[in-house]
């Protein structure tokens, strides 16, 4: 049965790199399982999105840095992205619109709080990391 997933990543990756990769993991597993799914980052996560970010991640918990690349091309290919410009700014000094992240910015929609709220409470299944 196909199911609305949200998956909402607001930890930061500094912090405990393990939990933002398997939020990565499960997030490309429901896309993979057929899911329709919903990929939201803000706060600290996204500095995920910066490129060359997640490579580096993978290094530091010890797995292949290709693994992120894997994980990244089934969710551009299969879930949509979303954004809080305001975390993306403050994170990475990029802002909404100026390019310069792994998803291109007509792949992603730029939001906040409400978005957050429409997403979740649409959605049959909300995880968070």
């Amino acid at each position: 049965m196909t199911c609305s997933v949200f998956v909402k990543f607001v930890s930061d990756p500094e912090t405990d790199p393990t939990k933002a990769v398997v939020g990565l993991a499960c997030a490309a597993q429901a896309v993979t399982d057929g899911h329709d799914v919903d990929v939201f980052f803000a706060a600290a996560s996204t500095r995920m999105l910066v490129p060359g970010y997640l490579e580096g991640l993978m290094e530091r918990i010890g797995a292949p840095p290709a693994m992120a690349q894997q994980f990244v091309q089934v969710l551009t290919d299969g879930a949509r992205w979303h954004c809080s410009f305001n975390s993306l700014k403050a994170t990475a000094d990029i802002e909404e619109g100026q390019g310069g992240i792994i998803v291109p910015d007509e792949a992603i929609a730029w939001s906040g709080p409400p978005g957050v709220i429409a997403l979740a409470t649409a959605a049959d299944t909300v995880l968070c990391y």
